[in-house]
């Protein structure tokens, strides 16, 4: 199993938390692997602290890159999918590991929603929550509510072509299907008690 952050199993869990996947349905039918470029693509155009937990690493697509890029990175997930520490259910975690500066992954699309308010409770005042949310996740007035109306998203880093995202990690099968036909973009949120309105860009 690959680990990247340095540390004993024993710290990790009693930092982070871990579970028996009482969930099961959370990981079995929202797994979409995504290409590494999203990295590339966000970090030309943003400062991604140096110190990253990868909370949904799957099997290591954007950590793996990360790591390439000289980042210090955490990576977990609920499921074992042979890269990280598995078992760990992010929702249920207390508090951030080590000296973890942001949190960053592609959540469970429909706990997309939680992810980032558990992110932002026990991440450090003011340090970033990087979520890949499809463009849509705009909408909807719980998520208007809950996430956008507190003043939490400070930018959006809208992907100017199609982004692969592939269910169960099968990039073959998406590109022999035509490609995606989802649009994606790095939504960057900060619980800083700023309130000015979000910046968006496109990458």
């Amino acid at each position: 199993m690959n680990k990247d952050w340095t540390g004993n199993g024993h710290s990790i869990f009693m930092g982070v938390g871990a579970s028996n996947h009482t969930d099961k349905e959370r990981e079995v039918n929202d797994y979409y692997a995504t290409s590494p470029i999203a990295i590339d693509k966000l970090e030309a155009a943003y400062d991604i602290p140096n110190n990253v937990w990868e909370c949904a690493c799957g099997e290591g697509h954007l950590a793996k890159r990360l790591k390439e890029l000289g980042h210090k990175v955490f990576a977990t997930d609920l499921v074992e999918r042979g890269y990280g520490i598995a078992g760990v259910d992010f929702l249920a975690t207390g508090v951030p590991p080590f000296d973890c500066e942001c949190i960053l992954t592609n959540p469970p699309y429909k706990y997309a929603t939680e992810f980032v308010e558990h992110a932002l409770e026990i991440l450090p005042k003011g340090a970033p929550c990087i979520m890949l949310l499809k463009t849509t996740a705009l909408e909807s007035k719980s998520r208007y509510e809950r996430l956008y109306s507190k003043g939490w998203l400070k930018a959006i880093y809208q992907f100017s072509e199609r982004l692969l995202c592939a269910k169960n990690g099968d990039f073959e099968a998406m590109q022999q299907g035509g490609g995606s036909a989802v649009a994606y973009a790095w939504f960057v949120f900060a619980d800083d008690g700023n309130n000015e309105p979000p910046q968006i860009y496109w990458i």
